[in-house]
């Protein structure tokens, strides 16, 4: 979480992410972005974020979409009792 738009920009167009992002369409067949602000500081739940994602995000251009990418349907995060939440 950034504390402001102008971090949040910085960090997205500097170094690491930066360097990556421009392989993603290559390397990944789903991905999706969404941003909003907000004026808790506490961070949202994974399944809030989940839910925020399916309902106001965009698909990432991504060269080889998965079906799930076309119908813009991501699973939901599932607990792991050895890695947190994660995707699957």
């Amino acid at each position: 979480m950034w504390t402001t738009e102008a971090a949040m920009k910085d960090f997205m167009l500097s170094g690491t992410h930066r360097d990556v992002m421009r392989k993603l369409p290559d390397w990944c067949d789903e991905a999706a972005v969404v941003h909003w602000t907000q004026d808790s500081v506490a961070l949202p739940t994974w399944e809030e974020a989940h839910e925020r994602l399916q309902r106001e995000g965009r698909r990432s251009k991504v060269n080889h979409p998965s079906e799930a990418h076309a119908a813009y349907e991501f699973p939901k995060p599932q607990a792991s009792s050895q890695a947190g939440l994660r995707f699957r």
